[in-house]
């Protein structure tokens, strides 16, 4: 295994030199030879995809893994759409920022380049074979993939299209390898590739990450937790309260950037959250609330929260609400309990949202705005490879900037210290 890796990322780092020096019209030319694979290759993909499936319900994956897992003709259109979204962002290698003449007469900046060899390990879903393969050539890395077994078929059916992009363009095929084993011994060896690969992402749940943070020699790029918090400010817009509250809870529940913990102002509390619970109870929410919180809703099926479920991601349709005494409290509990992910406060006081702005310490910080908002899409760029909660090297959603680095350039003309 040790032996695969080290031939498999000394291909990549060949790779990523040519790519590094790559025009972005090649790289394009690849991403659209590659949207162009998925379409026609379709019946192949979807043929490999349920040999996966099969084994899948053989081995009694349930309903929402078999859902993540499924390819169909839509979501093959969906992955070639991506990658045509990617051709259209612009490329980041080779931005040239903050250009300025030092006292000597040099002129000094920063040039935005690659990172260089990307390995990516993820689980279930087959589509993000496709994004980051994309991803990763558009910011002019190689990428070595290891995704989840349960997923080998229709990985190696993904690799195939991609790889008949690459050379269509030109462009080496080695610049994205999936890596051709179930073994799990393949993630322990990516972990210990030092010089060969320069960056891991994990992709999946906590128990992999946690794996990878633990146990990785290379840099880690991750988020281990989306532990999101709302809090509702005594001068909130009540309206405003209702509507991002809802939705950050209930527009999807499986997702990073969902609430998990409802923060509410003692100051406010008797005026949303009868209309709060009511709408979360509608919608099959399970409410878990503090004592103040239950005394508020007497007689509303709220359970009393535990100590646990502050810490908790449920990835479900369970909230846990806390009624604190004002933002101060809140921010406490956020600094206490938070995963560092996403937060957000619905206020109309200017001051205080300058306050959790400047003090809530995430990778992303709303104002009376749903956590659901926390997306590569969103943010405008165009996709993301995950949600980093680190702060290097890269904090938030992670696209084509994050997967690259910068290097200081210095021109002169002849020019020699003194």
């Amino acid at each position: 295994m040790e032996q695969l890796i080290q031939t498999l990322g000394q291909q990549a780092r060949q790779a990523a030199r040519q790519l590094a020096r790559a025009e972005t019209a090649a790289k394009n030319r690849a991403l659209e030879a590659i949207a162009q694979a998925l379409l026609d290759g379709a019946d192949e993909i979807i043929a490999a995809n349920a040999q996966d499936l099969e084994a899948g319900k053989a081995v009694g994956l349930d309903a929402a893994m078999l859902d993540r897992l499924s390819i169909d003709s839509a979501r093959i259109k969906a992955m070639a759409e991506g990658v045509r979204q990617i051709v259209a962002l612009p490329d980041p290698v080779g931005a040239i920022d903050d250009m300025n003449y030092r006292p000597s007469g040099i002129q000094l900046g920063k040039m935005r380049v690659p990172i260089g060899v990307i390995g990516i390990i993820y689980e279930s879903r087959p589509n993000v074979t496709v994004d980051a393969a994309a991803l990763c050539l558009k910011s002019g890395n190689a990428t070595i993939l290891r995704g989840g077994s349960e997923a080998a078929h229709s990985n190696r059916a993904l690799a195939g299209c991609i790889q008949s992009g690459l050379r269509k363009a030109g462009l080496p095929e080695a610049a994205v390898q999936v890596i051709p084993t179930t073994d799990r011994e393949a993630v322990g060896a990516m972990l210990r590739a030092r010089g060969l690969i320069d960056v891991i992402i994990p992709r999946g749940g906590k128990g992999l990450i946690e794996r990878v943070a633990s146990e990785s020699l290379i840099p880690v790029i991750k988020h281990l937790d989306g532990n999101c918090h709302v809090y509702i400010d005594d001068t909130a817009d009540v309206q405003k309260a209702l509507k991002v509250a809802i939705n950050a809870k209930t527009h999807r529940y499986g997702v990073c950037n969902a609430m998990e913990t409802l923060l509410v102002a003692e100051g406010i509390a008797a005026e949303v959250l009868p209309a709060l619970a009511d709408a979360y109870l509608a919608k099959g929410v399970e409410l878990r609330g503090c004592n103040r919180t239950r005394a508020i809703l007497d007689g509303v099926a709220v359970k009393a929260a535990t100590e646990d479920d502050w810490y908790t991601e449920y990835l479900a349709p369970i909230l846990a609400i806390k009624v604190v005494d004002d933002l101060d409290m809140a921010i406490g509990h956020i600094e206490q309990y938070g995963s560092h992910h996403t937060d957000a406060i619905i206020t109309e006081d200017y001051t205080r949202a300058r306050r959790f702005l400047r003090e809530v310490d995430s990778s992303s910080v709303m104002v009376n705005a749903s956590t659901r908002f926390a997306d590569g899409f969103e943010y405008g760029l165009g996709a993301e490879i995950g949600i980093s909660t680190d702060k290097l090297h890269a904090r938030g959603p992670v696209g084509l900037e994050g997967l690259t680095t910068q290097k200081w350039i210095v021109l002169g003309d002849g020019h020699i210290r003194s």
